[in-house]
């Protein structure tokens, strides 16, 4: 069987190291200095989530509402652009325009989770209208999102696999023949759910066989970083940079 083409997305060496929002640990999730503090640190795989403001703007914002982590309040998706502008996460830093994000840093090569459906089409028009196929996987914990992100773009875009994708694929791992599409280009997993494995070598084995790649979240203690490392993973969330950097720098794998 001829092994698939890789998306240009993956075309780092070694297990990629993603910086989950951007270090979520440090407090300042999604934003633009906590973007930086990533890249200065050596990241050029970035997490982040998008929302669709009430004027078809894309935030780059974790949760549907402003209140969790700023000074504002109100659902995204029910405010104009210019009101959620003005919220502060932490009071300190603004709520990013993904668009933003792209131009500031543009050796990133962003991770991107659609919160909610308004947020997919403004974000395949701003990935056509930049041309940056190369730079961004959309996933999404929807499977009807994701498989209407791969429709709508084709395999220009590289995305990770929905809940059924993965479900499927666990399923695959312990021998059961079900059906795979093999159009994502990742599974990106939890190492367990609900205290179920999910990964572990069959796992990360029958992905592999695919062409597939694992990268697992939110993973923030070395211990459990240096094991999935051990299985094999292709890559791992953290929103602890600084211990994600050192556990692939004692194992000569930070590139």
């Amino acid at each position: 069987m001829t092994a698939p083409i890789r998306h240009p997305y993956l075309d780092h060496p070694g297990p990629l190291a993603f910086a989950h929002r951007g270090g979520a640990a440090d407090g300042l999730e999604n934003t633009v200095r906590q973007f930086r503090c990533a890249v200065e640190a050596g990241y050029r795989y970035i997490e982040t989530d998008v929302h669709a403001t009430r004027d078809g703007r894309l935030v780059a914002f974790h949760d549907a509402g402003l209140d969790r982590v700023t000074d504002g309040a109100g659902l995204i998706a029910d405010l104009p652009w210019s009101e959620v502008a003005r919220a502060r996460v932490a009071g300190e830093e603004p709520v990013p325009l993904f668009e933003e994000l792209l131009e500031t840093f543009p050796e990133v090569r962003w991770n991107v989770d659609v919160k909610a459906e308004p947020a997919l089409r403004p974000l395949l028009d701003l990935i056509e209208r930049t041309g940056c196929w190369d730079r961004i996987c959309v996933g999404s914990f929807s499977e009807a999102r994701v498989v209407r992100a791969q429709r709508l773009a084709g395999p220009r875009l590289a995305t990770s696999f929905g809940t059924r994708g993965v479900l499927n694929l666990r399923l695959r791992s312990w021998g059961l023949p079900v059906p795979l599409r093999r159009s994502a280009v990742a599974a990106q997993v939890p190492e367990e759910q609900s205290g179920v494995r999910v990964v572990d070598e069959r796992f990360v084995r029958a992905a592999h066989a695919r062409g597939v790649q694992v990268h697992v979240w939110t993973v923030n203690e070395p211990q459990r970083m240096h094991r999935l490392l051990d299985l094999g993973v292709d890559g791992i969330m953290t929103d602890h940079i600084d211990i994600l950097r050192e556990v692939m720098e004692d194992r000569g794998t930070w590139v």
